[in-house]
């Protein structure tokens, strides 16, 4: 009898024990535990990125108004200049003796001209006779001045204060004039100040103001930061692609990134930024001081808006998620700025993603009855 006893109450120990251990581990696998990050004040700063070219303020390409091969080049690369300073001076003998010919014609032309208006005047010339003479000798001063101007054109002289940038031509150069494809002599640049030529993609442009400020670096100085300011933002697209009259080469479609120039200026006082150096911006198109801001990766969304799952400890230590509904602001790399909604600095918030649950299987199919068990054992 007593061992029936003893069978009864070591199996009612034993379902205790079990039913404790079960419990625990139910309660082990169903709590839910959080990765969080802190809700935090700090300074927000919204970018875009772009990549541009460094440009001098402004540039001449120095060309000849007259054909002739170059005499002399007076100036060398990175020589600096100023306006009117004679840089190079092209063969100018032809030019002179079609000078001297033109003041001869001219002699010629005054003389007659004097002989023609005396006889006029006495009777013995036509009033058509001077008109003639007066024609040819007009016609012959136009020509001197010309051939004057030829001349004066073979001394070649800065159009602007700058510095030689590349290397001019070389003597005996033919100097080719044209409207079209002259030979340039040389290049003169302003270097006071840079400018950064960059392209804005489509999407990022309408949050580009002009004034707004830039940094950017360059590969000549990877660890030093140059700062820019945005000047003037281009009314068209970079291939002119919205022209469809015919008169655009752009052979975009439509599927293609359109981009707009957006100018920099760009200050340079120890003078480290040369012409086409590549520069990555970040365009600083929005910031906040001491925003409120939650992680971005914290922000979800249902029907009812933007919310972020607070985490807090209940009476056990567990977490304990509750729905805080926000509005948020400006959006940075990391952070978004909450702009209401009941949050503090320091409260922890989950970044924690949670894959929607599956319905189980019930018998009858996907739709409703009781849920499928496993068969006995």
């Amino acid at each position: 009898m007593k061992w029936k006893i003893l069978i009864v109450a070591a199996l009612i120990i034993g379902g205790v024990v079990g039913y404790k251990f079960y419990s625990d581990k139910v309660i082990a696998e169903t709590a839910k535990t959080y990765e969080t990050a802190k809700v935090v004040r700090t300074d927000l700063i919204k970018t875009v990125s772009a990549t541009g070219t460094v440009q001098p303020r402004d540039s001449v390409e120095v060309s000849g108004k007259v054909t002739a091969r170059i005499q002399e080049i007076l100036v060398e690369e990175n020589d600096r200049v100023t306006e009117g300073q004679v840089v190079a001076i092209l063969d100018g003998k032809d030019f002179e003796a079609k000078l001297d010919q033109a003041n001869f014609t001219l002699t010629n032309a005054k003389q007659k001209l004097d002989r023609t208006e005396r006889l006029y005047k006495i009777g013995a010339k036509s009033l058509e006779e001077l008109q003639d003479a007066q024609y040819e000798y007009d016609r012959a001063k136009s020509a001197v001045e010309l051939a004057e101007d030829d001349v004066n054109q073979t001394v070649i002289t800065a159009p602007m204060d700058g510095i030689v940038v590349g290397e001019p031509k070389t003597p005996g150069t033919m100097a080719v004039q044209g409207s079209t494809n002259p030979t340039v002599i040389m290049r003169i640049a302003d270097l006071s100040e840079k400018l950064v030529k960059a392209k804005v993609d489509e999407t990022d442009i309408g949050s580009v103001k002009v004034g707004e400020n830039a940094t950017f670096t360059v590969d000549a100085y990877p660890d030093k930061t140059f700062r820019a300011r945005v000047l003037k933002i281009s009314q068209t697209d970079t291939s002119n692609s919205w022209d469809t009259s015919g008169s655009s080469t752009s052979s975009s479609s439509s599927n293609a990134v359109i981009y707009y120039y957006v100018t920099f200026s760009a200050p340079d006082d120890e003078n480290l930024l040369l012409p086409a150096m590549t520069a990555r911006l970040d365009i600083v198109v929005g910031q906040v001081r001491d925003a409120l801001c939650v992680p971005i990766s914290a922000l979800k969304t249902d029907a009812q808006g933007s919310y972020v799952e607070r985490i807090t400890k209940d009476a056990k230590g567990a977490d304990v998620a509750e729905k805080v509904y926000i509005t948020v602001g400006l959006y940075g790399e990391e952070f978004v700025e909450v702009t209401g909604g009941n949050l503090n600095p320091g409260d922890d918030v989950s970044t924690t993603y949670e894959a929607a649950e599956k319905k189980p299987v019930t018998q009858g199919g996907m739709g409703g009855g009781r849920p499928m068990r496993p068969p006995p054992m």
